[in-house]
């Protein structure tokens, strides 16, 4: 299996190699904007493990789904196929020992729905999907989010790994509690820490159809040895995630409380509908979060996502290591790195 490092190289190398590619190709890296004389199906998703999503939303989007089915194609292959001490089975617990999911998709026409503290349930997304479709509602919680999905269909199984586990008892040892840059997984033994490819944050996936329709989603497990019952913005509609057909989406990933003390994502969106470009945009909304808490954006990863109703991606990072991947009928696999407030910090 091709090692992370090598993995990073090369799908940066590709970004590179499409800097001035048109827009039948992917998005080039470090904020380059995609050519808006053609608007083509598009995917894109945060971190390195959305290359993997990006190619599940990709196969929904080539048998007829929609942006919505390819956004929720995209995370259950990340809550499910991949293995990351971040997102879906294999994510780390509580401090308590508890593994809970977060998830929310929003379609481009105001439609959402979430899930939050929800156990033993493998697929969030797709419950968050029901929710929207199937009640009056927009997020379900706890025991209700779990007895909501038991009554729609969805099997019921126990999802903490034994390496998750595992270390879950070394951090046990010390229970000090440390968010890392990159790495929301403090006090986790050496192997999971920054530079292991276990090591990452939310899954952030946004999607533009052959229709003009958008739509995005969110999943994660969130921070490990969180305090019980605690949600970030991942389910949060306006924080972790916000679409809108006439301008855009926007998904965020990095520590959730600074995503819902600003309305993150949806101040994104906003920025946009007044006429940033989505990179712009995001830097904008980081520079927000830096002026409110100028001392806590010295230790705390904050990382925006955009995409415009034309197709044109962007990000932007409060510190170095955000990569995002985007995916179109020209390229499969380029993995972008983003700008950053504090570039080296």
């Amino acid at each position: 299996m091709t090692s992370r490092r090598r993995f990073l190289q090369s799908g940066l190398l590709s970004a590179a190699a499409l800097g001035l590619a048109p827009a039948t190709a992917c998005a080039a890296g470090d904020g380059m904007a995609v050519r808006k004389d053609s608007v083509r199906p598009r995917v894109a998703s945060t971190w390195d493990f959305g290359v993997g999503a990006n190619q599940s939303a990709w196969q929904a989007l080539q048998a007829g789904g929609s942006a919505l089915d390819a956004v929720e194609a995209g995370a259950r292959w990340a809550e499910g196929t991949l293995c990351n001490s971040t997102v879906g089975r294999c994510g780390y617990p509580d401090r308590d020992g508890v593994l809970t999911l977060d998830a929310s998709i929003m379609d481009g026409d105001g439609r959402c729905g979430a899930v939050a503290a929800i156990e033993d349930i493998a697929h969030p997304v797709a419950v968050a999907r029901a929710v929207m479709e199937k009640t009056p509602h927009v997020m379900l919680v706890g025991a209700g989010a779990q007895q909501f999905a038991l009554e729609q269909g969805f099997e019921r199984h126990s999802l903490l790994t034994p390496e998750a586990r595992a270390a879950w008892e070394a951090w046990r040892k010390t229970a000090r509690y440390s968010p890392q840059i990159n790495a929301e997984r403090a006090g986790m033994p050496a192997a999971a820490r920054p530079g292991n490819k276990q090591n990452h944050d939310t899954l952030g996936i946004l999607a533009l159809d052959g229709q003009g329709r958008m739509a995005g989603a969110c999943s994660t497990s969130g921070m490990a040895w969180k305090l019980h019952g605690r949600v970030g913005d991942s389910p949060i509609v306006g924080a972790g995630l916000y679409v809108d057909n006439e301008v855009g989406a926007a998904t965020a990933s990095g520590v959730g409380e600074e995503m819902i003390r600003n309305a993150a994502s949806f101040l994104v969106v906003e920025l946009m509908r007044q006429g940033r470009t989505p990179m712009d945009a995001c830097r904008e909304a980081i520079e927000r979060v830096v002026r409110k808490r100028p001392q806590a954006s010295r230790t705390l990863q904050v990382c925006f996502l955009a995409m415009n109703r034309d197709g044109e991606v962007g990000a932007f990072a409060l510190h170095d290591g955000f990569v995002y991947a985007v995916c179109d009928a020209g390229q499969r696999e380029a993995l972008l790195q983003a700008r950053s407030v504090y570039p080296g910090g």
